[in-house]
């Protein structure tokens, strides 16, 4: 048994497509391609000589679309090393329960010859007792 992962999550056909969507948008070859696609429209806003323009464009036309798939990449790289700190934790976690399960069993049988040797005092000091009340007797 291992812990969740991040690709364990995506349930239904709504979450496939939008797995698969994601897939392919966060690339970095994605990025690549948004980013010359902006490009199409940069002369336009250029030629428009209006701030206004300009300022639309980056926000609403660059920034949008370049970093779009560099942050889905960032996420998926983000969620790629969780999901390996998770696993080792997780190893973590069952290596100390297996010893503690073994520090368990050990104590058990601790516990199990500490009561053989209670009761075995316990036996000695009783015959003792008898022997000297019989002697006082």
């Amino acid at each position: 048994m291992v812990p969740p992962t991040v690709d364990d999550e995506r349930i239904g056909i709504n979450g496939k497509i939008g797995a698969a969507i994601t897939k392919i948008v966060g690339t970095m070859w994605a990025g690549y391609l948004f980013f010359l696609l902006t490009l199409v429209s940069l002369p336009a806003a250029i030629a428009s000589k209006s701030a206004l323009v300009i300022v639309s464009w980056i926000a609403q036309t660059f920034l949008q679309l370049v970093l779009l798939p560099i942050i889905i990449v960032g996420q998926n790289i983000q969620g790629k090393a969780a999901d390996k700190r998770a696993l080792l934790t997780y190893k973590d976690a069952e290596s100390i329960l297996s010893e503690c399960q073994q520090l368990q069993n050990h104590l058990k049988s601790q516990d199990e010859v500490l009561l053989k040797i209670i009761s075995d005092a316990k036996s000695i000091e009783t015959n003792l007792q008898s022997e000297k009340n019989r002697e006082n007797e």
